[in-house]
């Protein structure tokens, strides 16, 4: 078995933190480190790593001033509770970057919104339309 470990770079990994487990529907906890956490699954699968700007010497995560944040990255999650993932979306941005539309290359619904470092975040239905 192999896993991806998604790490991004945030400003402030515990306000991050909160917002994606509002954003997956997810129980809230507290990230293990002020300077880095793990959002998990239900199972314990590891869907994305917050880790603070700066926090060590990894040459991408010194700043955000020298690139930005994003740049070249979608994280794209798909979702079983697409239906109630919308309004717990709307509650969390002023606009949505792109309502619910279908993709016409996965069949799926799905939607887009900014994080709030930035970053570009789709939600897709798990299921076709």
């Amino acid at each position: 078995m192999r896993r991806t470990w998604t790490i991004i770079g945030v400003g402030d990994v515990s306000g991050s933190f909160k917002w994606y487990q509002s954003l997956l529907g997810l129980p809230e906890t507290a990230p293990a480190h002020d300077h880095f956490g793990q959002i998990l699954d239900s199972d314990g699968t590891v869907l994305l790593c917050l880790h603070e700007w700066g926090g060590h010497e990894h040459p991408s995560l010194m700043s955000p001033d020298h690139a930005q944040p994003g740049n070249g990255l979608l994280l794209f999650f798909r979702v079983d509770d697409f239906d109630m993932a919308l309004p717990r979306a709307r509650a969390l941005v002023a606009r949505l970057e792109e309502e619910p539309n279908v993709n016409p290359s996965t069949g799926t619904t799905e939607f887009s919104l900014r994080d709030p470092d930035g970053y570009y975040v789709t939600i897709s239905a798990l299921s076709a339309a």
